[in-house]
């Protein structure tokens, strides 16, 4: 703390106003390597919480467009069977999924709209709807496993309906 000295020195060509400035000696500028160090850790440990939390609420996000999806193909069931009074006879394109076939689909390849591909088994009386968690495609973050999937058990003769997951968030 030595040498600091301080000096009046005019800000306006007037001198009616002037400021103060402190001199520093040259050893007291700057951070220490430690300090650095620090503050670079901290901002790598906090980077890495962020990432992880981020990854975790963009697949919460696409496992809720899921559930969305799934519920408008639940409309498309009921409508079928207010309008038929039974769901035999449903077909994918009724339902709006696969290719349209009266096939069964075994999880048709993701489309680039969607983390999620869709497929039902049309069993009469009770149809399982399901959504697959696309493990490609070039969408980031990737998921890294497979057999993550929603499903929706939908009996729309009682009303009665079961949702579920296997592996999502």
């Amino acid at each position: 703390m030595k040498n600091k000295t301080l000096i009046l020195q005019p800000i306006s060509s007037n001198k009616s106003f002037a400021t103060f400035r402190k001199i520093i000696p040259e050893k007291e500028h700057g951070f220490t390597l430690i300090e650095l160090i620090v503050v670079i850790i901290i901002v790598g440990i906090l980077a890495t919480v962020g990432i992880s939390q981020y990854s975790r609420m963009v697949e919460k996000g696409r496992t809720a467009e899921a559930k969305m999806i799934i519920g408008v193909i639940r409309k498309f069931v009921y409508e079928y069977y207010l309008t038929n009074g039974t769901l035999t006879g449903i077909t994918y394109a009724d339902l709006n999924i696969g290719a349209g076939s009266d096939q069964v689909p075994q999880y048709p390849n993701c489309r680039t709209t969607h983390y999620f591909s869709f497929y039902s088994n049309l069993a009469s009386p009770t149809i399982d709807i399901q959504a697959l968690r696309c493990t490609s495609g070039g969408k980031t973050p990737q998921y890294s496993t497979a057999n993550h999937f929603i499903y929706l058990e939908i009996t729309p003769s009682t009303g009665q309906e079961t949702w579920g997951k296997v592996g999502l968030p």
